[in-house]
């Protein structure tokens, strides 16, 4: 039986990982892997889960499965922090998920059940997984516009004119905030571009939350997918727990469906609760628990928000260091949209030739596409790169 599997193509970021640990240099850089990273090059984790943690562990009396949907309480929770007062509760209905991933895998196994034939319009470039899971379930791609190599901005026009490609019945899967891998960003106007183009073509928005607080602050990560929930129909928005709470391993995520029509979340949630069933039964919830105990406890949540800020700012700093160091080192400012980005990535917009050159020469990993993860550097990192930057040409 098992002797007719085929090989699975590599993971990129998996084969860089290995490459990393096989690398003797003690200058090497790692710039591929999607994790936040301090000053120190660790994970840490942070004090209000550090403490959360111990309130569920002096407090849990039982491990019972908490329901197809997990915890009511966690997705209460979810919903309130990244939808805020955008659309009453009754409109929305929340199944907790294995990580962001997980969401996202059970809204395409959502639109499949409700529109076989959907078309998902998906951003060039994209999450690669986003890609990956769209395949493994045979449901069609339609790629649109969207980062300028040139400007190593957004192309807003290409973008808008291949969304107005988009029918009823077809998705368009957004970045909610620090698009990964570009870290180019749509500002507020060319979102409520967007949502235009949604209302007159009628497809429904999906919208892939992972990094809200990683950008430009809670809410302000949150405005966009907020907007596009008060003005459309039908959403769907997958949320990720994993960076800004950083608890990777611990898979926290929740799904959302999101209906002007009251009378249809009773339906939403139901098959809801059906995929997570079919899919993997009762999601994880020690995540969930954690996540739930910071945010309706006023002293964690704001020890939380505090130390998150602090990451955000840390990463903006690294941002603005890097962005003037190369601008001292070329004499233009050509790498200034560094500065402008926004989240844990940005994409230089370079060959994988030029990529190549940065790791072999330099020991500087970053994924083929030029996607680094700023979060990677630090202070005495910084000009190493810059200098890496600009000796192999970028």
């Amino acid at each position: 039986m098992f002797e007719t599997l085929q090989a699975q193509p590599a993971d990129k970021i998996l084969a860089l990982m290995q490459m990393y640990r096989e690398d003797p240099r003690e200058t090497k850089i790692d710039l591929g892997v999607g994790v936040y990273k301090d000053a120190t090059g660790l994970t840490p984790i942070m004090r209000a889960v550090k403490t959360a943690e111990q309130q569920i562990w002096d407090s849990q009396d039982s491990k019972v499965y908490t329901g197809l949907i997990g915890d009511p309480a966690f997705g209460d929770a979810m919903v309130k922090l990244v939808l805020g007062d955008a659309v009453p509760r009754a409109n929305v209905a929340a199944a907790a998920t294995p990580g962001g991933t997980g969401a996202v895998r059970q809204a395409f196994e959502m639109i499949r059940m409700a529109r076989p034939d959907a078309r998902v319009f998906v951003s060039n470039p994209t999450w690669p997984n986003h890609l990956s899971i769209l395949k493994y379930l045979e449901m069609e791609m339609v790629p649109y516009r969207y980062f300028d190599d040139e400007t190593r901005g957004v192309d807003f026009d290409g973008m808008i004119a291949d969304l107005k490609t988009a029918h009823k019945g077809d998705v368009v899967l957004l970045h909610g905030c620090c698009h990964n891998p570009t870290g180019a960003n749509l500002n507020a106007a060319q979102w409520d571009a967007v949502i235009e183009v949604l209302l007159e073509t009628g497809a429904t928005p999906m919208i892939d939350i992972a990094y809200q607080g990683f950008g430009d602050g809670l809410d302000a990560d949150a405005a966009a997918t907020r907007n596009v929930v008060a003005s459309m129909p039908e959403c769907l928005i997958a949320a990720s727990c994993s960076k800004n709470f950083g608890i990777y391993r611990e898979r926290t995520g929740l799904l959302m469906a999101i209906s002007a029509d009251t009378s249809a979340q009773g339906l939403n949630q139901q098959t809801l609760a059906f995929l997570n069933r079919q899919n993997f039964s009762f999601p994880p919830d020690h995540g969930a628990r954690i996540v739930t105990t910071i945010l309706n406890d006023d002293t964690l949540r704001a020890d939380w928000m505090a130390e998150l800020e602090d990451v955000r700012n840390a990463m903006l700093g690294l941002r603005e260091q890097l962005a003037g160091e190369l601008q001292r080192l070329s004499g233009s400012d050509r790498f200034g949209f560094l500065a402008e980005h926004r989240g844990m990535f940005s994409r230089i917009g370079t060959s994988p030739e030029k990529v190549e050159a940065l790791r072999e020469k330099h020991g500087i990993y970053m994924v083929g596409d030029s996607r680094m993860n700023i979060a990677g550097l630090n202070a005495q990192t910084v000009p190493v790169l810059a200098a890496a930057i600009i000796d192999v040409g970028v």
